[in-house]
């Protein structure tokens, strides 16, 4: 596999293309850590309302075991009183369901918006990159050992005018085994993947 071609114009387009996409990534990484920021920001009440639960269950539990203590009713004032405290329990519990289904919530927004972001260089970007390094790979292993097939590749691939600028009639040239035809045309299929001929 070769992942940059040789010639410099194309191996800077290259190089920018991959930047843009390494820069891309980063960006969608932000954006989808930012977007969860914002969806815990929601949390605040959640929390005020926790905290709220548990103050309330607190002081009316402290105020049962006061009310524990006065004789002949103290039993039915801290029973009465106990309800109190189960509120602010139910009350605290409601704020921490809230909490963790915002947070759930921050996490899938989160994964959406990486998700999105990352597809178009997934299905666009990376598999134009691995064809061409693999394209480019091959070209170049048949660039000292099978110059003749790069050729081949030429006149299948090439359009008509390039190919007739090489020489008035590639194909004939080709199937003669005219070394200077093949060493042309296989000059320009190394050119078209952007590497040097021999």
């Amino acid at each position: 596999m070769k992942l940059y071609a040789e010639r410099p114009g194309r191996a800077v387009r290259q190089l920018l293309a991959d930047l843009l996409a390494v820069g891309w990534l980063a960006g969608i990484g932000w954006l989808a850590e930012r977007s969860r920021q914002l969806m815990l920001q929601l949390q605040t009440p959640a929390t005020g309302l926790t905290n709220a639960g548990t103050e309330i269950a607190d002081a009316f539990a402290s105020a049962a075991r006061t009310a524990a203590r006065v004789p002949f009713v103290g039993d039915q004032l801290a029973a009465s009183l106990d309800t109190g405290r189960a509120a602010g329990q139910s009350l605290a519990g409601v704020g921490e369901q809230q909490l963790t289904t915002i947070s759930m919530l921050a996490t899938g927004t989160a994964g959406l918006v990486l998700l999105t972001g990352v597809m178009p260089v997934l299905v666009l970007w990376l598999p134009l990159r691995i064809h061409y390094s693999r394209m480019a790979g091959a070209a170049a292993a048949c660039r000292e050992r099978d110059p003749d097939l790069l050729a081949l590749r030429a006149l299948t691939g090439t359009s008509v005018r390039r190919l007739r600028a090489v020489t008035e009639d590639p194909a004939s040239g080709w199937r003669r085994g005219d070394p200077e035809v093949v060493r042309k045309l296989a000059a320009v299929e190394l050119r078209r993947l952007g590497l040097r001929a021999r």
